[in-house]
């Protein structure tokens, strides 16, 4: 086992990388920005040091600045935790160039996987399912762009195959709109990836968004730990996950969940990550992998009982997973709430001072989040403060506990999305299960006028 890890990250991922270290026994160095000086861990921190000014660019996107701040402080790796330069090839490359342990899987994995359309050609390869597309990155010329898009069947949806986050995405309906929004998405995904190719898929009209969790040890074993469904999104961004995915037959995902695990040992992967699929009627759809810890990592950890970020350290650390495909059970119902900076119904930011910080408790509540009374929420990043995850011994359970959760939440002096969530947990077809990706911005636009 490692004796120190440097933890390349912010926010509540920071924190609980930190504390999984503390159950390890192991050190850890945390880095940050000059606007996240008060922030809870590095409070708590045995080691911190600061790498750059406020601007992502300046620190936690920083390469060099991270690679000195492991040099100086001896860590032996380094956890690049999820968002900034953790899908980052070149990256995890400089990490082991330099002589520490990149706690992720290795560049080559990451490469295939984080372009999309490299990653649609290995898992078609080891007998994962796919949308119906183009087999590869879109040619230049129109007349076969159309000749496939004919194919496929409108309406199509033209991707960026270096995007992510729900950006460098088009939806097209007509021939006569489709050469003007490829080279639209082109332009767009070159400013924005550096990478301009794009390619084609069906466009699903009312799916539902479910992924598989793996973990992977670098001798070819591999698990899958259930699903989870994250259709809860607006602008493709998740706002609420569960596990399992409501309504699902189990011979089905363990059918899937298979494939994912046999794609892992044919591709070499090696640590955590997440199939991602589109869900529509009865039929998988892989649309990409995330080859990093995820932000709804923890309804997995509810309902399994294994600790992903510690095993994610174990696994980087040389040891074998310690246990089988059998060994797994999935117990119970989990459901995560992100809580976002942020006007609960139009979704702008509301970075400032917290006032009052009062988390909920009691059986089966989990608060992971990073703030407190008095912390300054920074304008710089993402707006997301932390999140609420209930366990219950059923859905129906686990959902009475979120909304008494909730109904205990207390955060003032800046505005939160937990109004939001309060009213989604009584939402009828929220508590019926099985609500499609598109259905959160359809009930927005009817409650926001």
């Amino acid at each position: 086992m490692f004796k120190k890890i440097l933890v390349a990250n912010r926010g509540e991922i920071a924190l609980r990388i930190q504390r999984a270290c503390r159950e390890l026994g192991v050190r850890a160095v945390m880095v940050y920005s000059e606007a996240d000086r008060e922030a809870k861990y590095v409070k708590l921190a045995e080691e911190a040091v600061c790498i750059g000014p406020a601007s992502s660019a300046l620190s936690y996107l920083n390469m060099p600045a991270i690679i000195s701040a492991a040099e100086v402080t001896d860590a032996e790796a380094i956890h690049p935790g999820y968002g900034f330069l953790s899908e980052n090839a070149d990256f995890a490359e400089r990490v082991e160039r330099s002589g520490f342990q990149f706690i992720g899987p290795t560049p080559e994995s990451i490469r295939i996987m984080g372009d999309k359309v490299s990653a649609k050609q290995a898992m078609i390869k080891a007998g994962v399912p796919c949308v119906p597309g183009s087999e590869g990155e879109l040619p230049d010329d129109p007349v076969q762009v159309k000749r496939i898009a004919k194919m496929v069947g409108y309406p199509v949806i033209i991707k960026a195959a270096g995007g992510g986050g729900g950006r460098g995405m088009r939806v097209v309906h007509t021939e006569a709109a489709l050469i003007n929004a490829v080279a639209m998405t082109k332009n767009e995904a070159g400013a924005a990836f550096g990478n301009p190719a794009v390619y084609l898929e069906k466009f699903l009209q009312n799916p539902r968004h479910v992924e598989i969790q793996i973990l992977a040890d670098k001798y070819k074993n591999a698990v899958y730990l259930g699903e989870r469904d994250c259709s809860m999104q607006r602008r493709h961004q998740k706002v609420i996950e569960e596990a399992p995915a409501p309504g699902i037959p189990r011979k089905l995902i363990e059918r899937v969940g298979d494939r994912c695990v046999a794609a892992c040992k044919k591709i070499g992967y090696r640590g955590a990550g997440t199939f991602e699929f589109l869900y529509e009627d009865g039929n998988f759809y892989f649309i990409e992998m995330n080859t990093r810890v995820q932000v709804e990592h923890p309804v997995t950890e509810m309902t399994t009982g294994i600790d992903i970020v510690k095993t994610q350290i174990m696994v980087a650390a040389g040891e074998k997973l310690p246990f089988t495909q059998r060994q797994i059970q999935i117990r119970g119902h989990a459901i995560e709430c992100r809580l976002n900076a942020e006007d609960a119904y139009k979704c702008i930011p509301s970075p400032g001072r917290i006032t009052m910080w009062h988390p909920p408790g009691g059986p089966g509540v989990r608060v992971d989040s990073h703030v407190y009374t008095n912390y300054f929420v920074p304008p710089n990043y993402d707006s997301m403060i932390g999140k609420i995850i209930v366990h219950g011994d059923t859905r129906e359970q686990a959902l009475a506990r979120m909304r008494t959760a909730l109904g205990e939440t207390v955060i003032e002096g800046i505005n939160t999305n937990v109004a939001l969530h309060r009213e989604l947990m009584v939402d009828a077809k929220f508590m019926e299960g099985g609500t499609n990706i598109h259905y959160l911005e359809g009930w927005l636009a009817d409650h926001v006028r």
